[in-house]
């Protein structure tokens, strides 16, 4: 009876919002929800005016989409690497390490629009190529996003051991050196997915906003601002429904991830 009830809670969690996702597709498509919003097809166009300028224009919608993942991906993996050595850094040096992850954790109060545009005002003496300083700066945007939530849940996890492990490694005549590599480390690998859950949505999503002020016209956010710009609403929405997929598909990437290497963990 247990595994049958957990089966279907597992199929539920799945089943519902697909169902949900359906029914809001299914409104949208026949007018119902534009007579509910008092929208019109202009504005909100129906989904498959959208999926069709998406058949239409692939090859220049996968181009900017390549360069949105290359800065979100680009950020998440440099941010994730700093927050991560901050976290051990406050781990062994713990009288000052609170104090230094709190101030650090104010850097999530800051707003996205308001970093972005400052780290690319920072950044023009960067490069001569527009391109490559466009970049940097909207990596920078990603590297900040995500190093907070990696550098807290990092000094969590090397910092919040099992109950009597550290002792027992102690018993053992264990180094330093070892206590870190085979007790600490290996203990903060949840809690690094743990600030991944976080960061993934996030670092798509500071770099859809990197786009906006960026000095090079590329990218899937700077597709949506240009052609709302424009009118173009049809298009814009076409490129907001990809960005949706895009962190869609990270986030089930990194649960698929987590699952494989943390089998067996409980």
């Amino acid at each position: 009876m247990n595994k049958q009830s957990n089966a279907w809670d597992q199929i539920s969690t799945f089943l519902y919002p697909v169902a949900f996702g359906a029914l809001f597709v299914v409104l949208w498509q026949t007018g119902l929800l534009h007579r509910l919003l008092g929208a019109d097809t202009f504005t909100l166009p129906l989904p498959g005016r959208i999926f069709t300028i998406i058949e239409e224009n692939t090859p220049a919608i996968m181009g900017n989409v390549r360069a949105t993942l290359t800065v979100a991906l680009g950020g998440l993996a440099l941010g994730s690497l700093i927050g991560y050595l901050l976290g051990v850094l406050a781990a062994l040096f713990s009288k000052w390490g609170k104090g230094g992850l709190t101030l650090a954790s104010a850097f999530n109060a800051i707003p996205i629009i308001a970093i972005a545009p400052i780290l690319n005002n920072l950044t023009k003496d960067f490069s001569t190529d527009a391109n490559i300083r466009s970049m940097f700066a909207k990596i920078l945007v990603v590297t900040v996003t995500s190093m907070v939530a990696m550098s807290v849940n990092a000094y969590r996890g090397l910092t919040e051991l099992k109950p009597f492990s550290l002792d027992l490694m102690r018993s053992c005549a264990a180094s330093g050196r070892q206590i870190f590599f085979k007790l600490r480390v290996p203990n903060s690998v949840p809690f690094i997915f743990t600030a991944l859950r976080v960061s993934v949505p996030g670092c798509i999503i500071s770099a859809l906003v990197s786009e906006y002020f960026a000095e090079y016209i590329v990218g899937v956010g700077r597709q949506i601002r240009e052609n709302i710009v424009l009118a173009q609403y049809a298009t814009a929405w076409a490129y907001i429904v990809v960005a949706c997929a895009m962190g869609i598909a990270l986030y089930a990437a990194l649960l698929i991830s987590e699952r494989i290497l943390l089998k067996g963990r409980g």
